[in-house]
């Protein structure tokens, strides 16, 4: 075979292995393709094309959006996937394909693969974030845009790419979004549809110092107040669903021509037994608020009253549990000293 054959009328046979259509040069070198070949075939008229640097799609037309999400991610891999090496005759076994390293993808690319539906459809995307850790010497270029991190967070396995968890992949989102309307979208999605509960969401944010902008300040009140609707939501479905008394719902109590002793989301007052939801807010002060709860908690225990104190995450990931630690508190009310008369409100 001369050096001067045209690459698209040699054989094809080196590539029969390929699992799919985007490889990198050291993965073309692999199967027998030098970069002067790949390069000649990304030529105007040739049936490649280059994606990223170092990074050919062999197929002369657009690329699908899975081609784009594997093209960012080989090019931003420190280990990049071997490519789909053929098996060698008289292997024991397929050799497993590597994992991508040290990348991850995150912003509005992760939350379209985590079935956001306030996301834009990852064909509709420009560019696809990716996480790489803070050392690499990597710059943004083409579909990629590379966030440089100092520690990546664990990935999520969708769809065979790894993606960042919901909190991260909003934080990094809401920072490109200038639009109210959007931003708000997306952060009441992530909690009405049980992505994630709002404080994580929160706190990612957060982190990322973006509760500074006014309009995502004003998205988290809203995501705060819709949080803490499904919480109530699902305590008093648990209630119902696991056959508990019914309590009297969002009251105040208070001593008897004394001090208002604070707020629970559920009292039985025949067995003195409070349900409080935890909705703190993590930009509060986190210290100052806990203390607040504690000195509440530790004040009612005082006057005899259990008090069952619950997250939201806990009553979205393990109803179930949630109700049987009520349930056993309201079980031991029996076996306790009457709890000292409370007067109980309307909240």
């Amino acid at each position: 075979m001369s050096h001067n054959t045209p690459l698209s009328s040699r054989p094809q046979y080196r590539l029969s292995g390929v699992r799919r259509r985007v490889l990198t040069t050291a993965q073309l070198r692999a199967h027998g393709v030098t970069p002067a070949e790949a390069n000649a075939q990304c030529r105007p008229g040739g049936s490649w094309q280059r994606l990223l640097p170092g990074v050919y799609l062999l197929h002369p037309g657009p690329p699908t959006p899975e081609e784009r999400l594997h093209a960012v991610l080989l090019y931003a891999a420190r280990q990049r996937e071997s490519g789909g090496v053929p098996v060698q005759p008289g292997a024991r076994r397929p050799r497993p394909p590597a994992r991508y390293t040290d990348a991850v993808v995150t912003g509005l690319a992760a939350l379209a693969l985590h079935g956001f539906t306030a996301a834009p459809p990852l064909l509709s995307l420009e560019r696809i974030d990716v996480l790489v850790p803070r050392l690499r010497r990597l710059r943004s270029t083409g579909c990629a845009r590379v966030l440089r991190v100092p520690a990546l967070p664990a990935p999520v396995q969708l769809g065979g790419f790894p993606v960042a968890p919901v909190p991260r992949a909003l934080a990094d989102a809401v920072g490109e979004l200038d639009d109210a309307a959007s931003v708000r979208r997306l952060l009441t999605e992530a909690v009405r549809a049980g992505h994630c509960d709002a404080a994580a969401v929160v706190r990612e944010l957060n982190r990322e110092r973006l509760l500074g902008r006014a309009h995502v300040r004003d998205a988290v009140d809203s995501l705060l107040a819709e949080g803490r609707a499904i919480a109530e939501d699902r305590l008093y479905r648990m209630v119902e669903e696991h056959g508990l008394p019914d309590p009297v719902w969002n009251v105040e109590l208070r001593l008897p021509g004394g001090p208002d002793l604070g707020g629970v989301d559920a009292y039985w007052p025949e067995h003195a037994v409070a349900v409080e939801l935890d909705s703190r807010a993590p930009r509060q002060d986190e210290d100052a608020v806990w203390s607040e709860y504690a000195r509440k908690r530790e004040h009612l225990e005082r006057l005899g009253i259990t008090v069952v104190h619950i997250t939201p995450r806990k009553l979205r990931d393990a109803l179930d549990q949630q109700a049987t630690v009520v349930r056993t508190a309201l079980m031991a009310s029996t076996e306790r000293e009457p709890a000292t008369y409370v007067v109980v409100l309307p909240r």
